[in-house]
């Protein structure tokens, strides 16, 4: 009844089990080789495989408890029914990190900082089968862009020796980026954190995953943000409705896993608090301190109605719940009106084109004619096949 009662907590939080006869792995086995008389199947605990999470919000791994503190990492109360130690790994300026789940903090955390400077963390894999570094943005916030041409010229967030990453500023909270990790042991990432200009309570907490070549989680190539589910919400960095400046210089995709027995997608602008048909949650040029209608397609500089500079590629876009559908579609869309067609009226937009994938470009220029844009934030749901799709 003890055994039975050992296995069962430890499965409710997450670490996991596996009974093997007359066989063990070093350093993690409850039950050792002389009780073999008494117990011919015995439980064998993966020692930080399962996480747990401590009270102040951040995650971590189950380590018996005499390790933690050794590995460097911060007790956070107990785990596996009180056999191990929820361990919180955590670095800032200047550290060195090979523990999955580490989180990049800013100096004072959990208060924010207000000092100038570089802050650099060096992320090395655990081990050579690691092809990619995920970062969540549990919490992120620097000094925003200047108000002329959106430029990240004050503060910036930085990633270097992975895959290309744009560099960002003001608030990411909730969102993520995939970093291809490359070939080898001996390739390190380096985040870095550029503070400058006046006084602001900055803070961050980025939290640092390593994902092996073949895990479930890896990110198709070429993907800076990676999204799963039927349905979810996709943003541009810094994005606010109210307060937020679409940043320039940015040039990413943004994957959808297509999920199984579905076909197609459908976007619609994230809803808005401002009366009549605009919600403000897709501007990405033009004044957008006035109704800026969609503009469609590249065309070539000076085409009206054309993105030539900044814009939202949705593969074959067209509207959705247009009868019959629309015969052509267009990739690129921008202007201050989420729309396949040149519009003032909001619509909901579907594109067929697998996977699915978005491409989000702006240049290093607003003013004069971009004023105020904010970006875009758009909530999309996968759509099921049909026979004639």
């Amino acid at each position: 009844m003890i055994i039975g009662a050992l296995v069962q907590a430890v499965s409710a939080n997450g670490i996991q089990n596996e009974f093997r006869g007359h066989r063990s792995l070093p350093g993690t086995q409850i039950a050792s080789r002389r009780d073999t008389r008494f117990l011919p199947i015995f439980t064998v605990y993966q020692w930080g495989q399962g996480l747990c999470s401590a009270a102040s919000g951040e995650y971590g791994s189950c380590q018996p408890n005499n390790e933690c503190v050794l590995r460097g990492g911060i007790p956070a109360g107990p785990c596996a029914g009180g056999y191990g130690t929820c361990c919180i790994f955590m670095a800032s300026c200047g550290g060195v990190v090979r523990e999955n789940g580490t989180y990049f903090v800013n100096p004072n955390h959990p208060d924010s900082t207000d000092g100038t400077g570089s802050c650099q963390l060096t992320i090395l894999k655990m081990h050579p089968d690691i092809c990619q570094v995920r970062l969540d943005f549990d919490h992120f916030s620097l000094h925003g862009p200047e108000i002329v041409n959106h430029i990240c010229n004050t503060d910036q967030f930085l990633v270097s020796g992975g895959s290309p990453a744009p560099t960002i500023c003001g608030s990411a909270t909730g969102e993520h980026m995939y970093i291809d990790a490359g070939m080898g042991q001996s390739n390190p990432i380096i985040l870095t954190v550029i503070t400058s200009g006046p006084s602001f309570a900055r803070s961050w907490r980025v939290r640092i995953s390593q994902i092996p070549c073949g895990a479930i989680a890896k990110a198709d190539q070429g993907c800076l943000q990676y999204h799963t589910g039927v349905s979810g919400r996709v943003r541009s960095f810094n994005f606010d409705p109210t307060n937020g400046r679409q940043l320039s210089n940015q040039d990413y995709s943004i994957c959808i896993r297509t999920e199984r027995n579905f076909c197609s997608i459908q976007y619609t602008a994230c809803p808005g608090s401002l009366p009549g048909n605009r919600s403000r949650t897709f501007t990405l040029s033009g004044n957008s301190n006035s109704i800026v209608q969609a503009m469609v397609g590249g065309g070539t500089q000076g085409t009206p109605n054309s993105c030539t500079n900044d814009w939202l590629m949705v593969p074959c876009a067209k509207i959705a719940d247009r009868q019959p559908m629309a015969s052509t579609c267009e990739d690129k869309i921008c202007g201050g009106t989420f729309n396949a067609e040149v519009s003032s009226v909001e619509r909901t937009v579907v594109s067929t084109i697998r996977p699915f994938r978005l491409a989000f470009h702006t240049d290093s220029i607003e003013a004069p004619t971009d004023v105020d844009n904010r970006g875009f934030c758009l909530d999309y749901v996968q759509q099921p096949c049909t026979s004639n799709k």
